[in-house]
């Protein structure tokens, strides 16, 4: 067993073990990758994007952002029938990380390869599942529905995990919707939406097909305790009480789930604060994105002006 780390969506570090050979002192490849490239990607510095998704409260928007996704039935079932997210919660962790990581900080191709790379993955997870009414339907992870409601719970989750631990977000909460409806795309979704109105309209309309079944049960369960060890197991129930505090009265009551008893908003607060303190700013994917940019800036300069090099 070797340590792994759990990241944030921008890649700040928490150690874990797992069965990874990688060294903890390593950055991934994809990290380090992101150095190279012809462009800014589809955000840049300055952007809602980079604001939001480069923050440290993405550690409790990624909890946030599963628990939401359990609320519809289909996307639930190929959770269910193709996952191993209980045999190997941080493997699929890593993967989700690693594409929000490359789109949001990458430059354009790399966004694109990412993105395909994930929708590859997602031809072969087909089935059937219950809808709320009691009829089978098939599904599939292409399904424009099922990326839709992702999309969806994953923009709510980070917009709204943000809101309470965050700072300020370039043009508002509006901006970021209306820019990381740009991965939405990326990842097939026809007309995502680009505006807060515009996405609480359509969960609210996903909700009038929430489901809640055993296997929602079963799912939630597990995030509560995932079996995390060392520190990252010690912290991980404030940042799930953090997650449910956080979440409207609405989901909890759907999802089964009470506010916790004790202050689960400012204990949060006080543990990204003090990471922040530990690991800085800003992560080591913004760190190499800026460096990509600067690079480009100079090769630019140098290209308009010989002498200035």
């Amino acid at each position: 067993m070797a340590e792994r780390e759990l990241r944030s969506a921008g890649g700040a570090r928490w150690r874990l073990r797992s069965r990874s050979p990688r060294s903890h002192q390593e950055l991934p490849a994809w990290t380090a990758a992101l150095v190279e490239g012809d462009d800014a990607g589809y955000f840049g510095p300055g952007s809602a994007v980079w604001a939001v998704n480069g923050a440290l409260p993405t550690l409790v928007a990624g909890i946030r952002a599963l628990l939401l996704q359990t609320l519809h039935p289909g996307a639930m079932a190929g959770v269910h029938d193709w996952s191993r997210y209980h045999e190997d919660p941080l493997g699929r962790l890593d993967g989700t990380i690693r594409w929000i990581a490359t789109t949001t900080f990458g430059d354009r191709r790399a966004a694109e390869a990412a993105s395909a790379r994930v929708a590859r993955l997602h031809e072969r997870i087909t089935g059937t599942y219950v809808d709320a009414a009691g009829s089978e339907r098939d599904y599939s992870a292409s399904d424009q529905v099922l990326l839709r409601w992702v999309h969806d719970a994953f923009t709510e989750a980070f917009l709204g995990a943000h809101a309470t631990w965050g700072g300020p977000i370039p043009g508002g909460a509006d901006a970021y919707v209306r820019e990381w409806a740009e991965a939405g795309r990326l990842m097939g979704v026809v007309d995502p939406p680009t505006s807060v109105a515009q996405l609480d309209a359509e969960l609210e309309a996903f909700l009038r097909e929430a489901k809640v079944d055993e296997r929602v049960t079963q799912a939630v369960r597990f995030i509560r305790k995932p079996g995390l060890p060392g520190l990252t197991g010690r912290v991980y129930p404030i940042l799930f009480g953090g997650a449910v505090a956080s979440l409207s009265p609405r989901y909890r009551e759907l999802l089964g789930l009470r506010r916790p008893w004790w202050p689960a908003m400012t204990m949060t607060r006080i543990m990204l604060a003090s990471a922040a303190r530990v690991l800085g700013s800003v992560s080591p994917s913004e760190r190499n994105a800026r460096a990509r940019i600067a690079r480009l800036a100079r090769e630019t300069a140098h290209e308009s002006d010989p002498q200035a090099a």
